[in-house]
């Protein structure tokens, strides 16, 4: 009866294991609690320029120099460009697909066009493709503190 304890005592910790090796986090450590769909934060906002927010997504690219920013499908074809706070943290280059929680603050911003022509860069666009970033872009970017990745 010991043994079979002490069996089943090691089956349950090693689900455990297996359970927590299901998420990843980079940045500030940070709980899923309370995180709202990307689809929903544009509506969060209501007309706000700046507020925060925890978000959960799915990654539509990364960068593929360091992993040091992020986009997350926000729907309707849109997207939300993640950047990490200070540069403090990056995330994995192969996470395209999966789910994310990001805490931090939303902004509402218009990004010029160098800076734009530098992510296209960093994402692996042709130079044609880079040379055709010609406009700012107004749109929901996102500054996280915190970062889960759901395996």
């Amino acid at each position: 009866m010991k043994k079979l304890f002490i069996v089943s005592l090691l089956v349950g910790a090693s689900f455990g294991a297996f359970a927590q090796s299901d998420l990843s986090y980079h940045g500030k450590k940070i709980t899923e609690k309370g995180a709202i769909p990307a689809t929903e934060l544009a509506a969060k906002m209501d007309g706000k320029d700046k507020m925060p927010a925890k978000v959960e997504g799915t990654v539509e690219s990364v960068c593929k120099v360091k992993g040091c920013w992020m986009k997350v499908k926000t729907g309707d074809g849109q997207t939300m460009r993640v950047s990490f706070k200070d540069y403090g943290f990056f995330v994995p280059k192969d996470i395209v697909g999966k789910t994310v929680v990001v805490a931090g603050t939303a902004e509402s911003t218009t990004t010029p066009v160098d800076e734009l022509r530098h992510y296209a860069e960093d994402a692996g666009k042709s130079k044609e493709e880079i040379a055709k970033i010609t406009e700012p872009e107004k749109a929901l970017t996102f500054v996280a503190d915190g970062v889960i990745v759901k395996k």
